[in-house]
């Protein structure tokens, strides 16, 4: 066989897989688009479940929930954006069907069986740090934001300052419905995201590229990225930066946790095939000698 044609050979898998690779991402891209048009006709009623940690806050403190559009075309734009969510959440099981039937043939029995809980795993965590976002953070932001409304005694606002009121002026909320969108949906991304943190280093300590030991030694510069991160992702309020960052920390101890079970059943899996005993090792005199030779 001549050298061309060995270049010929391994060049054609390099092109099927390319193939694949584009058909996988066609089907992937298809099955969003149907979700985003699935979710654009009924975007209203989407749009009004998202408003209700607003409008229950609002509710609270004896105020109407209105939003408004700032803007001709501003309800046009929540429209795709609440497609663009939905369709991505409709699809997300799908396109991560396509990834998995793209690797699964190149992986073996044993890494099949590795590696598929954590593909189940990822889409169940990320719904897990949505709803938390949902449901528990993002009534506390609102709450917080909308304590800066300062009432008179016949149940005008006043602004913060007195010395500054005129009479009749009124400092209510009138929010409008883009910048709640794109608030909350930042609350979505962020927390879903970050819930992702034990299945990434739980499947990078399976691969051997941390270790607990590694994870636990690096806490402390752990701790300060934490907190970047919690100041960069989430308004500059205190409340919800505190929430983010003890969540993300005690993912970041439960990942130890995980990583340090999975080293734990590799050693016992080790053990049981008998690749090596560290116990006959210490008690054979031949091997301690052996090591000790080694190690000079």
């Amino acid at each position: 066989m001549t050298k061309t044609d060995e270049i010929d050979d391994s060049a054609a898998p390099l092109i099927e897989h390319l193939t694949e690779l584009r058909t996988r991402l066609i089907h992937s891209v298809i099955a969003f688009i149907i979700g985003m048009v699935i979710c654009f006709t009924v975007a209203t009623p989407i749009f009004n479940f998202l408003t209700n940690p607003l409008c229950q806050v609002l509710s609270e403190r004896g105020q109407d929930c209105d939003l408004i559009f700032i803007s001709p075309q501003e309800g046009f734009f929540v429209a795709i954006k609440v497609s663009l969510l939905g369709g991505f959440i409709l699809s997300f099981p799908y396109i991560g069907m396509q990834m998995w039937r793209f690797v699964a043939p190149g992986l073996y029995r044993t890494e099949k069986n590795a590696f598929l809980p954590f593909l189940l795993a990822s889409p169940f965590m990320f719904l897990l740090g949505a709803s938390f976002a949902f449901y528990v953070v993002t009534p506390l932001a609102y709450d917080f934001f909308l304590g800066f409304q300062q009432f008179g005694a016949d149940g005008q606002a006043l602004p913060a300052q007195p010395e500054m009121a005129q009479p009749g002026l009124s400092v209510v909320f009138q929010g409008s419905a883009q910048e709640y969108l794109n608030l909350t949906i930042k609350f979505i991304v962020a927390f879903g995201l970050c819930f992702q943190l034990p299945v990434l280093l739980t499947l990078m300590g399976k691969a051997g590229l941390v270790s607990a030991e590694g994870l636990g030694g690096v806490r402390k510069y752990a701790v300060v990225a934490i907190l970047v991160l919690a100041a960069l992702v989430t308004p500059p309020d205190v409340i919800t930066q505190v929430i983010l960052f003890v969540v993300v920390y005690g993912l970041y101890e439960v990942s130890i946790f995980l990583v340090r079970r999975v080293e734990t059943k590799r050693e016992e899996q080790l053990r049981a095939d008998g690749y090596y005993d560290d116990e006959e090792e210490f008690d054979d005199p031949l091997m301690k000698e052996f090591d000790e030779e080694n190690d000079r």
